[in-house]
């Protein structure tokens, strides 16, 4: 299995998308920290959870297009018909699930850890700041239950019809432009520029309201649902007449 997912760590990072999408997140993740959070959210330093949590809601999108492209390598109509060559392999399919879903992952993880290298450069450059324990917190609430969801649902939808992880992309984009409630206040970076006013102190400690907490909880234990779901249909028998094939 490590051997498996080595080579789809190579295939997915050594490919001109994965460097398109790099320097796309390098490019707008730049401008977002010269632009906005060097100004600081509703009163609060450019370096508090809440500055850093906003520059992380604007870049979701990027790093939920990321992660569902990545799961373009598994699902599309090519990799499907390859998938009679594997089941007759002596690793199980659910091995080769696994590996991938593993691979994909570790694909998400490396443009996570790309925008928070990059806010530490800033963070660094501009104000001599390197607290970064007091961000760990609003990274992992922001990002964690939104891309493990986007793996979890993208492998779902991409199993059944490549095309809509296309269609899926564009959510984030959508969720931006609506007027979202409280609990879905991460997706449109609302709640980074709003609760914080309603704390009554300036520049307060980060914390959830309970809205938050739950749909963040939510979508964190919908996806890992939905991962563990993939792996188990994984184990099922390959159907010949369900494969696309070439005309």
């Amino acid at each position: 299995m490590g051997k498996i997912f080595r080579y789809e760590c190579r295939r997915l990072l050594l490919n001109k998308f994965f460097l398109g999408i790099m320097a796309a997140l390098l490019f707008y993740g730049w401008q977002v920290l010269s632009g906005v959070t060097i100004l600081g959210v509703s009163h609060t330093a450019p370096f508090s959870p809440w500055s850093f949590g906003d520059y992380l809601s604007r870049m979701l999108p990027l790093l939920w297009i990321g992660i569902l492209f990545f799961l373009t390598f598994f699902t599309s109509p090519g990799a499907r018909r390859t998938a009679v060559l594997t089941a007759a392999t002596p690793v199980t399919s659910r091995a080769y699930a696994l590996a991938r879903c593993a691979a994909a992952l570790t694909g998400g993880a490396l443009l996570v850890l790309l925008c928070m290298g990059e806010a530490a450069v800033f963070y660094g450059r501009m104000f001599g700041w390197y607290n970064w324990g007091s961000l760990v917190l609003p990274s992992l609430v922001t990002l964690l239950p939104p891309l493990v969801f986007a793996l979890g649902s993208g492998w779902q939808m991409g199993q059944r019809r490549h095309c809509l992880l296309y269609v899926w992309m564009a959510v984030p984009f959508l969720l931006i432009a609506l007027p979202l409630p409280e609990a879905l206040g991460l997706w449109n970076g609302s709640f980074f520029t709003v609760y914080p006013l309603t704390l009554g102190t300036l520049d307060p400690e980060f914390a959830l309201s309970i809205p938050v907490t739950i749909a963040q909880l939510f979508l964190l234990v919908l996806g890992a649902f939905l991962l563990a779901q993939n792996s188990k249909s994984a184990e099922q028998p390959i159907e010949m007449h369900k494969l696309p094939v070439d005309k």
